[in-house]
């Protein structure tokens, strides 16, 4: 099964100027920093990066840009998940265009309740509207969002009718047996299962995983590298310990304005901390509270780019 993604891949935070408008110059170095510090990929345009409050035209423009820059494309996952058959082949033929190593798609998400054939219908339209034997799709099952489920059955037949196409999953459902489910039914044939969060990394791999697609990466890929690197060693579960510490002390926090708070910290960048609408900043109390929390476990942004040169 051919697909080209493993290990840590961040899906990376989206950075807006004071205005509102997406910053692609500050977008394009926070994308290279995070592949300096040892990111295997690049998930962008997911929940994390506020995909679903910019437009596809946003998207595709800050794709430009990244491409533009350099940025490898082999290394991109965009985001393409749309409401719309046509807006959603829109993006993916933009993505395979550039020659990006994937796209991570989502089920249609506002009409609730709809079937496994429904769902089916729409990606399989989807694909083929796209038309491209380059098009290498990573399914994204996130229920808490959309309340559309990749479920195992369905996740199985898009994979007998696109082997070539359908080749991976991010799973953010939270739910370890879901993900060691899929991981028992398709890993052993080279289908790529991504927890969704860090604290499943090393139960992922011991499972068949291949890594994982996780949100803290933005703050934290040397740490989350370690178990990646030693998941087979005596030190995995201590090191599992740290970074699952790390990801439930920022997740007591709302995930995104947390971690954008931290990455303006620690880069002294202030205006990293803006959010779009319907998101909101944390608070100046939840913000002394996080920092606080952070400094008790001993997180420190720069220590940990200093270790992992070391």
């Amino acid at each position: 099964m051919p697909q080209a993604f493993a290990g840590v891949l961040v899906p990376v935070l989206t950075p807006f100027t004071p205005a509102g408008d997406p910053d692609a110059g500050r977008f394009v170095s926070f994308c290279r920093w995070l592949l300096d510090e040892g990111a295997d990929g690049l998930a962008i345009f997911g929940t994390t990066s506020e995909a679903n409050s910019m437009s596809a035209g946003e998207r595709m423009a800050l794709l430009d840009r990244l491409i533009a820059a350099g940025i490898p494309a082999s290394r991109l996952m965009p985001g393409t998940g749309a409401c719309s058959i046509t807006e959603a082949a829109m993006l993916i033929k933009h993505a395979v265009g550039h020659g990006c190593g994937g796209v991570l798609m989502l089920p249609p998400f506002y009409y609730k309740g709809m079937t496994d054939q429904g769902v089916f219908d729409f990606v399989s339209t989807v694909i083929d509207k796209v038309a491209s034997p380059a098009l290498r799709m990573y399914l994204y099952h996130i229920p808490p969002q959309t309340m559309i489920p990749f479920g195992v059955e369905l996740v199985g037949r898009l994979i007998k009718a696109y082997p070539q196409t359908v080749v991976g999953l991010k799973d953010s459902s939270g739910d370890w047996s879901n993900t060691k489910a899929l991981c028992e039914a398709y890993a052993k044939d080279g289908f790529a299962i991504f927890p969704g969060s860090e604290v499943f990394l090393l139960d992922g791999l011991r499972a068949g995983g291949v890594g994982c697609i996780t949100a803290s990466g933005n703050v934290n890929v040397p740490g989350i590298r370690k178990v990646y690197e030693n998941w087979k060693t005596p030190q995995a579960d201590q090191l599992q310990a740290d970074i699952t510490l790390v990801r439930k002390t920022i997740q007591a926090y709302p995930m995104v304005p947390a971690l954008k708070r931290i990455v303006a910290h620690f880069h002294g960048d202030p205006d990293w901390a803006t959010v779009r609408p319907p998101m909101e900043r944390l608070s100046d109390a939840q913000s002394k509270a996080l920092l606080a929390d952070l400094a008790k476990i001993g997180y420190s942004l720069g220590e940990r780019r200093r270790e992992a040169a070391e």
